[in-house]
């Protein structure tokens, strides 16, 4: 069975997630170290830079490439710390654009540099071929949640709060549905860097001071993307106009943040499903702000749960994805599916490089 270490970096532009997992792409048979390596403040704030300008960003532009080799680097050391052997890397890299209507999606790392410096092959640019097959190239967990609840209750939801939110439907036959539903914990975690320097609202401290904007928050929710049919993906900045627009700039820095956790929380709540779930399952960082778990238990009325409920690890489940998706690469297993992605047959995707 090969051992992988997946490796991801999320739209919170906090660090790198490394995690070792034994799968064959179809099961897990054992689980190991999880690590977390933060990036330093100088390359947050460059890729934060640089998720702003890459709509016009040329794939040479200094900064890129500067960025491109720190943020390698921030990689091959997460597998370095992982401190334990394995046959085959999962590379997401860092997403910078995602413009699927567009045919583009874009996630920037050097994986000829990675696999050179581990000596290992690495399996990367999962999204790509997805994208140009004319599915969303997102959200790509579903199939490793799938295979995680294999044994479980169902139907159930995974929803996993990162920059943006997205679920996971598992049916009681094993059938997986999956789109964002807004969101996350992007807006947010921008407001408050905004107004406090912190990079994100430590305890849900800041929300729960504050009073929600009841216009604001209507105006937010009445964007087009609420309206769109799943599957349907989104990039961290998509929002950027609405937010703008909103008038969310107006309110103090407690109202704000009340307001944009609120806006999470009904986006997720309005998601829907062919047959309601009976419990969700939360990973990603948006689980530790008890503002936004709160209001999820208040608005689903059925249990709403940390993963770590179900004994997974809900710091490293992305990364174990991409191990585990790594896997598929190179086994040739399909990656993503019309009820996931929106793509027109169960496709496959990836590309692996081996060190030279």
């Amino acid at each position: 069975m090969p051992r992988t270490i997946g490796l991801m970096s999320g739209t919170s532009l906090d660090g790198v997630d490394a995690a070792w997992v034994e799968t064959d792409g179809a099961s897990v048979t054992a689980f190991g170290p999880a690590v977390t390596v933060p990036y330093d403040a100088g390359l947050r704030g460059d890729l934060r830079t640089i998720l702003d300008l890459a709509p016009t960003l040329a794939s040479d532009d200094p900064r890129l490439l500067s960025a491109v080799e720190r943020l390698t680097d921030y990689h091959a050391r997460a597998v370095e710390s992982v401190g334990r052997s394995a046959d085959l890397i999962g590379f997401h890299g860092q997403t910078i654009l995602h413009q699927p209507h567009r045919r583009r999606t874009w996630q920037i790392g050097d994986a000829d540099a990675l696999a050179r410096r581990l000596g290992l092959p690495v399996a990367y640019d999962f999204r790509s071929a997805d994208v140009a097959a004319g599915g969303q190239g997102a959200p790509f967990a579903p199939v490793y949640h799938g295979a995680l609840a294999a044994e479980l209750p169902k139907p159930l939801v995974v929803l996993n709060i990162g920059g943006v939110a997205n679920v996971t439907w598992v049916g009681p036959d094993g059938s997986l549905v999956a789109f964002d539903t807004g969101p996350g914990n992007g807006p947010l975690d921008d407001w408050i860097f905004r107004h406090t320097g912190q990079a994100f609202d430590k305890g849900g401290a800041l929300a729960r001071s504050g009073r929600v904007d009841p216009d604001v928050l209507d105006r937010l929710l009445s964007h087009a993307y609420f309206g769109l049919p799943a599957p349907k993906s989104l990039d961290r900045l998509d929002f950027g106009m609405a937010l703008a627009e909103s008038g969310l700039s107006g309110l103090s820095a407690a109202d704000g943040a009340a307001t944009l956790a609120s806006f999470t929380i009904a986006s997720i709540a309005a998601a829907s499903f062919p047959e309601p779930p009976k419990r969700w399952l939360v990973c990603g960082g948006g689980r530790h702000n008890p503002v936004l778990m709160d209001g999820l238990r208040r608005s689903l009325a059925v249990p709403v749960e940390p993963v770590e409920a179900v004994g997974w690890n809900g710091d490293a489940l992305e990364a174990q994805c991409f191990g585990f998706l790594a896997a598929r690469v190179v086994a040739g297993l399909p990656l993503s599916f019309p009820s996931t992605t929106g793509v027109g047959v169960p496709s496959p995707g990836g590309r692996l490089v081996n060190p030279r």
